[in-house]
């Protein structure tokens, strides 16, 4: 007993000692001590950077307004709450930074293999080319005439909806020459897949259509060209057409800093026409004109290959499947390889043909398969020498990443903030989980839908997103968690199906992007607190009142307009002033007959329940609410 009335007193020592910290002991900092961790970093994992209790951090966390386990995954800005309390400076480590610091711990150092690169080692490789511009300018329409395919009838709606790369031959001064071309889409939904065609690319081309000039699109695809820094070849599409104006367009580019060399600038303007197949050859040559007068086109293609994944999909008779694109060394069937939180051995490659390939060189896309899961569009891939090494990155890259979205998902909110918001009843979520065929057009579905603004009160969370078809476990998460499955290109299998309407889950099929942010939209529009406002539905006017002793005084009335229901919302006017308000039809009578309703320029008896302050010559107005539709 005296040794709990001691700790009780040493306690409250503390307590006045050190209110801010919650009356616990922790290292402190001199304000200038740089704390580095990693995106998702936990209070465990800042209490061993600083030699601290993980519980007295979440003792000071708690007494600072903030909720968190010693394992919870928390975002940047709890972080820096903390760190500025306690006297450290917090340093997110960037994801870039993370996955190098990885790598590093299994000898494998990207940089410097770079840097010992020389002229020796070096050979010359094919250009990677990205054609970029505004939706519906012929994008797909001029790779078509490019590669002799037809690529654009698959494509819902006439939109290009993945990243495709294809190896093209053209001869261009007598020489046989291979050029990669790169298909980003133009909907602007998918910014960030086309941001990433900008990066793993040496030119951009940009398609305009002489008949419609620039778009907000074209002006997007351009600043990520230049952001990337890469050259650009402008292609003048759709020349053909009577309203054609290609000289428009090289005038209003001039303003984005894009001057034609006809008009003293340094950009190649080529008019072309993917329709008749009209300046095809030329656009080819001014590519590798400017390929050949300003890059360094060289990779060493004898080393362990490393590069980018353009697409990926879950395939029905091959697993998982990516298009990767080969950026220095040589990939060959049976490497092992690591693609982001995707791991396994090379079994098979194709080319753009869908011919087997024993090997890729640089600059080289082909379709790899052997991957545990399916890689995200832009993850970059490496080989490394052991199956394990392979897995083992993975595994460390995949934790890193599920913290990281833990800490971005949890909602930073006080505890007088989240107590208020329960008391008003404020808090509502629309949780999502989105299934699609890739993993881009995934991305960029669930980047487009977070952007969606209505209103405070309504919040839009995705639990679960993934590529492949709708599963059973898919239905089990969205019964679970009472959300709406939304499928892009894919469909769920017959035990999901049958799950799905057993358990009365939502699931929502798109095979256009913007359908799906429509729809999402209006739902949380839909779940927005309806606003109501009051609107007039009856005026009587009461010409004789009846005396009731068991029903009290009897209004005798004509309806003036409107109509009267019975139970409708009352107020009794006197001379233009109300005189009560509040009020309910109790009962409604024409004659000895009880009804529900009395139009206008009939008569009928009228009882206000108790109110029996009624004179003959006011009028009982009927009110009923409606809901008022929102913007």
């Amino acid at each position: 007993k005296s040794r709990k009335s001691k700790r009780t007193k040493r306690q409250e020592f503390e307590l006045r000692e050190a209110p801010s910290l919650g009356g616990v002991s922790v290292p402190r900092g001199d304000g200038n001590t740089v704390v580095r961790l990693r995106r998702g970093a936990s209070i465990a994992d800042f209490a061993d950077k600083i030699n601290a209790s993980p519980g007295n951090l979440v003792t000071v966390l708690f007494h600072l307004g903030e909720m968190a386990t010693a394992t919870e995954s928390l975002d940047e800005a709890t972080f820096t709450i903390l760190g500025d309390e306690l006297g450290y400076k917090i340093q997110v480590v960037s994801p870039e930074d993370e996955d190098r610091e990885l790598l590093e711990g299994f000898d494998i150092d990207l940089d410097a293999e770079l840097d010992e690169e020389g002229d020796d080692v070096l050979e010359a490789r094919p250009p990677v080319v990205t054609v970029m511009g505004h939706v519906d300018h012929g994008k797909t329409r001029l790779l078509d005439a490019i590669r002799k395919a037809n690529v654009g009838q698959g494509e819902a709606g006439g939109i290009t909806q993945h990243i495709g790369a294809y190896q093209v031959s053209a001869e261009h001064e007598g020489i046989e020459r291979k050029i990669t071309f790169i298909d980003t889409p133009g909907h602007e939904a998918f910014t960030a897949m086309r941001a990433r065609g900008a990066q793993v690319t040496d030119i951009a081309i940009l398609v305009v259509a002489a008949d419609d000039g620039i778009m907000p699109q074209t002006i997007e695809a351009l600043n990520h060209a230049q952001a990337a820094g890469v050259p650009i070849v402008v292609a003048v599409n759709k020349v053909d057409k009577e309203e054609a104006n290609p000289a428009k367009v090289r005038q209003q580019l001039t303003e984005y800093n894009l001057v034609a060399e006809e008009y003293g600038g340094d950009v190649m303007f080529v008019d072309v026409s993917a329709k008749n197949n009209m300046g095809i050859k030329e656009l080819l040559d001014a590519v590798l004109l400017t390929a050949d007068a300003g890059l360094d086109m060289r990779a060493n293609p004898n080393k362990d290959a490393r590069g980018v994944a353009i697409e990926a999909h879950l395939d029905k008779g091959r697993g998982s499947v990516a298009t990767v694109l080969v950026q220095s060394g040589t990939l060959r069937v049976g490497d092992a390889i690591v693609a982001g939180t995707a791991y396994g051995r090379v079994r098979a490659m194709l080319d753009e043909n869908g011919e087997n390939v024993t090997e890729a060189t640089p600059s080289r896309p082909v379709l790899v398969q052997g991957l545990s899961s399916v890689p995200r569009a832009g993850d970059n891939f490496i080989v490394t020498e052991e199956d394990r090494t392979a897995r083992q990155i993975a595994e460390k890259r995949e934790a890193a990443e599920r913290n990281a979205l833990l800490a971005k998902a949890r909602k930073r909110i006080s505890l007088e903030d989240f107590t208020k918001a329960l008391e008003d009843g404020k808090v509502e979520a629309l949780n999502l989980i989105i299934k699609g065929d890739v993993s881009g057009a995934v991305e960029a579905l669930e980047e487009s839908l977070l952007k969606i603004e209505v209103d405070d009160s309504v919040q839009l969370r995705i639990i679960h997103r993934g590529v492949g078809a709708i599963t059973e476990s898919d239905v089990n998460l969205a019964t679970i968690d009472n959300a709406i499955i939304v499928g892009f290109n894919v469909r769920p299998d017959t035990k999901a199906r049958e799950r799905a309407a057993r358990e009365g889950v939502d699931v929502r099929f798109y095979s256009v992007i913007y359908n799906a942010i429509d729809d999402i939209e209006s739902s949380l529009k839909g779940m927005l607190k309806p606003e109501y406002e009051e609107k007039q539905s009856g005026v009587a006017e009461i010409r004789e009142v009846f005396r009731s002793s068991k029903f009290g005084n009897i209004a005798g009335v004509i309806v003036r307009s409107g109509t009267i229901t019975r139970n409708a919302k009352a107020r009794v006017i006197r001379d233009g002033i109300v005189l009560a308000d509040g009020l309910a039809i109790e009962s409604l009578r024409r004659f000895k007959d009880d009804v529900t309703e009395v139009r206008t320029d009939f008569e009928a008896g009228i009882g206000l329940g108790k109110f029996n302050d009624i004179q003959v010559g006011d009028e009982i107005e009927t009110t009923e609410m409606v809901e008022k539709p929102r913007d």
